[in-house]
Order: C-alpha cells, then sequence, then structure tokens
C-alpha cells in the first residue's frame, strides 16, 4: 500500500496524516513545495516528486508512470490511498482510471482484502473484498493516524514524464475558508448539539455562536432525525467522521455512534446536566449545567461584547 498526498503549497490536506498511518508510513508526496512538507511523526518513508501548481489532469499524466515505474521496481503500489480531501476526491478518479482500476472513494478501513466505505452519506456501511490492484480515498477521522517513532526516509523522484493534457482545470482564485458553509470533516473548531437543546430554534442560536467563535454547528443523530438539521450535520459513525482542534458539545449525553466519529479532539468542553454521562467523562472541561442556558448566556455575552465594540468605533 502506498499514501498518494496531493498537497500544495507544501501543506498537507485534512486525512493526511491518517491515510499515511493506513499505508503503515510508505507516503508519495506530490504537488508543489514538497520540500517543505513536515513528515516528522508521520511516515516512516516518503517520496517526493514536485509537480508545480494544481493541475488534476497533468498531475495524473505525471503520476502515474511514476507509480507504474515503482511497481517495476518491486515496490508494492498496487493499493494507492489518497485522502477524501478536495484534491484528493478530485485526483483519485482520474488516477483509477488511467491505471485501469477500480476505485473505491470514501473509505472508513483500507486493507488488501477488505475496505469498508460510507454510503447514503453515511447511514450505511459497505464491505467490499477487492480483488486485484485499486485506489481508494480514506475519510479524514475515520482512523485517527499513529505517530511514527525515528526519523523518516525521504528520497525525491524525478519526472518521468510531462503532461500532454490539452484540457485540464485551472484555479482562478483561492478562497479562504467560510466556516459557516465548509465540510464538517475539514472543521478545526466544531460546536455540537444533542437531545439536551429542546427546540430546533437552538440549533440556529448554536449556529450563531458557532460563527461567532470560526466554528461549524454539528448534531447528532436523534437530532437530524427530528429534522431540526440537515443530515450534512450529523456527527458520528453514522454521519460525518470529524477530527477538529476543539469540540464543544451541547446537551450531548455520547452515545458511542457519535464519540466514534469525534476523531481524537486536542481540547473537548461539554455542557450537560448529567455529570456522568459518556460525554462528559471525556472531556477536558466538563459543565454541569442545562445546555439551553448556557447558550443563552453566552450568546448574550457576545451581544454585549458587539455592542461595547460598536460604541467604541462611533467613539
Amino acid at each position: 500500500m502506498i499514501a498518494l498526498i496531493p498537497v500544495r503549497d507544501g501543506v498537507l490536506p485534512a486525512g493526511a496524516a491518517e491515510t499515511i498511518s493506513e499505508c503503515h508510513g510508505f507516503a508519495l508526496i506530490a504537488g508543489s513545495g514538497t520540500d517543505d512538507v513536515v513528515l516528522e511523526g508521520i511516515a516512516a518513508t516518503a517520496l517526493l516528486v514536485e509537480l508545480g501548481s494544481f493541475a488534476p489532469a497533468g498531475w495524473t499524466a505525471a503520476l502515474t508512470p511514476i507509480l507504474r515505474q515503482l511497481a517495476e521496481q518491486d515496490v508494492d503500489t498496487d493499493i494507492v490511498v489518497l485522502p477524501h480531501s478536495p484534491d484528493g476526491r478530485d485526483l483519485a478518479p482520474r488516477l483509477a482510471l488511467a491505471l485501469d482500476r477500480p476505485l473505491m472513494s470514501g473509505a472508513t478501513e483500507v486493507s488488501a482484502h477488505r475496505v469498508r466505505v460510507a454510503r447514503r452519506g453515511g447511514l450505511e456501511l459497505h464491505e467490499q473484498r477487492p480483488i486485484g490492484p485499486f485506489v481508494a480515498t480514506l475519510q479524514p477521522g475515520a482512523r485517527g493516524p499513529v505517530t511514527h517513532d525515528g526519523q523518516t526516509a525521504v528520497a525525491r523522484i524525478d519526472l518521468v514524464a510531462t503532461s500532454t493534457a490539452t484540457h485540464d482545470a485551472h484555479v482562478v482564485e483561492v478562497l479562504p475558508p467560510d466556516v459557516q458553509t465548509m465540510d464538517l470533516s475539514e472543521a478545526r473548531r466544531i460546536v455540537g448539539g444533542g437531545a439536551g437543546l429542546d427546540t430546533a430554534e437552538r440549533f440556529a442560536q448554536l449556529d450563531r455562536f458557532a460563527a461567532a467563535i470560526g466554528g461549524v454547528m454539528g448534531a447528532t443523530r436523534v437530532i437530524t432525525d427530528r429534522s431540526w438539521v440537515h443530515h450534512n450535520r450529523q456527527i458520528g459513525t453514522t454521519g460525518v467522521v470529524v477530527d477538529p482542534v476543539l469540540y464543544l458539545a451541547f446537551g450531548i449525553s455520547g452515545a458511542v455512534q457519535h464519540t466514534s466519529g469525534l476523531g481524537h479532539p486536542d481540547h473537548i468542553i461539554s455542557v450537560n446536566t448529567e455529570p456522568h454521562c459518556p460525554m462528559m467523562a471525556m472531556s477536558d472541561l466538563a459543565i454541569v449545567a442545562d445546555a439551553n442556558q448556557t447558550l443563552e448566556e453566552l450568546l448574550a455575552l457576545l451581544e454585549e461584547a458587539d455592542d461595547r465594540a460598536r460604541e467604541d468605533a462611533d467613539a
């Protein structure tokens, strides 16, 4: 297995560390600024290939002969795994077509004999038994990265072919992420709400609070089943698997389907009236309080801060 990680300007995409871990620390880092990629603690062996600015058709034309050449050198590239990031999702089907291999997209687990893929927005988990080489994408947050101890062995690969593609995607402009619309799986700060919030209107409040702290609103399955929040905001193994830096849980008890999809947040803060529920037990800061009243108080404090800022600006 080999992890193929597309990078832009030396920045690893979401899910890169997990994808490398799934491939036992063996990675092909391809894109722009590959010399600047930080791989310590992530990869055991890394091959670097500089491809210039993002051009998925051109990158595919360059990477296909490289993967074939590695196979001729007895490097096992039968299973190529990319992160299920935007560039990974773009590049994977092109590579699968060029290599004449099946594509298994949105996997939560990848091995030579079994691939589990999420379908129907995460409502279903399908198990597939691959026969022969294939290409897959791995969902960020699905597995969790394994830290590699020791130095990373790094080698550079010179291009063996240049792109002959006449039609390709061109980057017109790169916009900063909008926290209100970004994919949950890529969010660094998430504010989640569960059954402890008493009305659908609470989730509109939760959305405003999340935006105020540069985060994204999420919910548990019981909330999406009530149609209070769209299913694409459901966090968990039957929804979206996430891996934020900060997770705030309002009124979430912590069912295993939810907590298993949280990844490994650096910080977890929970607000719940039940001090011994699983979500509170796994939190760095557990606040025993009513989540509805706490949310109202936080929004009131934010409004006061906004009023003072406007008064200072007018003064």
